[in-house]
Formats: C-alpha cells, sequence, structure tokens
C-alpha cells in the first residue's frame, strides 16, 4: 500500500505505516478543501435526495433480513424440530434462543448490510451534490450499475479483511482501537474518493490526484471511519462518504488547475 508514496522503499509494517499516515496528514487539519466539503456535506445530508437513498437502502435491507428470518425459521422447523419432539422442553429453549439471536443479529447488521445497498445508490447521491454546488462542471458519468455492485462487493472484503485483522492484532499485541481508525481511514478515503474521481477521469489520473494529496484524503477517511463507529449514526456513511468525497475530489482538483496555470 505504501508504495503510493513511498518509492521503492521496503514495505513498512502496521505500526511504521501508521505514523506514516499521520505524518503525512499533519498539515491537513486545517485543509480549506476538507473543511468546505465537511460542511457542505453537512448541510445537505437530510435533504430529500439523500433521504431518498437513506430509506431506499434501509427498506431493502429490511425485506432481506425478515426474508432471511423466515428461511432460518423454515429451516429450524423442517429438519433441527422434528428431533427434538421428546424433549419439548429443550425445543422451546432452542427455539427462543434462536429468535433472540436472529433479533440481535439484525440490529448489528442493518448498518452493515445497508451501507452495502447504499453503495449502489452513490450515483445519485454524487448527481444531487454537483447538480446543486457543481452546475457549471460538466456532469460525471455515471458508474454502470454492474461495475458499481463490484466496487461495493470489493470495499466490503477490503473492510472486513482489514478489520479482522486488525482486531487479530488489538486482541493478541494491544496495538489499541487506533488500529481501527488507521487502517479504516485509508481504506474508506481511498475507495470512496475513487468512486467520486472515476466519475470525471480515468483511473490513471485519479490515481495520481490520490497520491498527490494523500493526506487531505486520509483525513476525510478519518472522518467516514469516526462516523461508522457510531451506532444509528452509522446508516448514513455512504451518503457522508459519497457526498464529502465528491467536494474533496473537486476541491483537489480545482487545487491543481490552479497550480499549474501558476506554475505556467
Amino acid at each position: 500500500m505504501l508504495a503510493d508514496q513511498t518509492d521503492e522503499q521496503t514495505p513498512l509494517g502496521l505500526p511504521q505505516f501508521a505514523a506514516h499516515m499521520l505524518v503525512i496528514t499533519k498539515n491537513s487539519w486545517t485543509d480549506a478543501v476538507l473543511q468546505t466539503a465537511v460542511s457542505r456535506t453537512l448541510n445537505q445530508i437530510f435533504t430529500p435526495p439523500f433521504r431518498s437513498v437513506l430509506w431506499k437502502s434501509i427498506g431493502i435491507t429490511i425485506a432481506l433480513l425478515v426474508g432471511l428470518w423466515f428461511v432460518l425459521e423454515a429451516v429450524v422447523s423442517t429438519f433441527l424440530l422434528p428431533f427434538l419432539g421428546p424433549w419439548p422442553w429443550l425445543t422451546t429453549s432452542i427455539t427462543w434462543l434462536l429468535g433472540t439471536g436472529l433479533l440481535v443479529g439484525m440490529g448489528f447488521l442493518i448498518a452493515p448490510v445497508s451501507s452495502m445497498f447504499a453503495g449502489v445508490f452513490l450515483d445519485d447521491i454524487a448527481d444531487a451534490v454537483e447538480g446543486k454546488h457543481y452546475t457549471a462542471d460538466l456532469p460525471g458519468r455515471a458508474v454502470p450499475l454492474s461495475k458499481s455492485i463490484m466496487m461495493t462487493l470489493k470495499f466490503l472484503l477490503l473492510v472486513a479483511g482489514a478489520n479482522l485483522a486488525a482486531l487479530t492484532l488489538v486482541l493478541f499485541f494491544g496495538l489499541g482501537v487506533i488500529v481501527f481508525f488507521v487502517v479504516n481511514g485509508y481504506l474508506l478515503g481511498r475507495e470512496y474518493f475513487q468512486f467520486a474521481a472515476l466519475r470525471h477521469m480515468d483511473i490513471a489520473e485519479a490515481d495520481k490526484l490520490r497520491k498527490d494529496n494523500a493526506g487531505t484524503i486520509f483525513l476525510g477517511g478519518l472522518l467516514i471511519a469516526g462516523l461508522l463507529a457510531i451506532p444509528f449514526a452509522n446508516l448514513l456513511t455512504p451518503l457522508f462518504a459519497g457526498a464529502l468525497m465528491v467536494h474533496v475530489c473537486k476541491g483537489l482538483a480545482v487545487e491543481r488547475e490552479a497550480t499549474t496555470l501558476h506554475a505556467a
């Protein structure tokens, strides 16, 4: 991962990577681009287009989880409970335990699963942001649905794998919760920025813009990771992240153009 910022250097371990990312972020805390992006995102996040995406993603999630509930109930009733006929007390206990477990599981799954579905609607969020704040620019190209689904699945696998590794480090090496924020800050910033950038440029140009502004994008990822860690508020994570990175991408592109003109 550090090949992005370290030209042919020996790969760093996770502690060194964390320190490296914090160093390159040091001068970004007062970044005007990020401040503007956060302010505009918060002002728009509860508007109708954003609420529409939120309700659609939550509705699909609830329908999926309720369907899963009935499937599991049918499987248990068909294959497990008949074997427990001689022990009605055990049947009752298992039924209650499964019901409680499914209910609790649904509560924990609503946020991550709805985030997955919201990822499919990120172009709607980007269109709403660009239609309100960047009307003078050419509209972004919508990511094809198949590619959007693949990006969402890739993102979920990356975050799941990274958090599993981070959890292992926390449990066995005591590296602390900062590991979660560093890992998620990097991944969330990178993936959501790539989504926003690819609407307006090819992948090579998007990668260069990201590498040239690694600190700002990482800090934006930390803000997203912070929201992700708050129960119930984390339902807003994809909306906040998608809008934030559209603003960041636009702001960084303007800064780059201004720097190029000044240098010329």
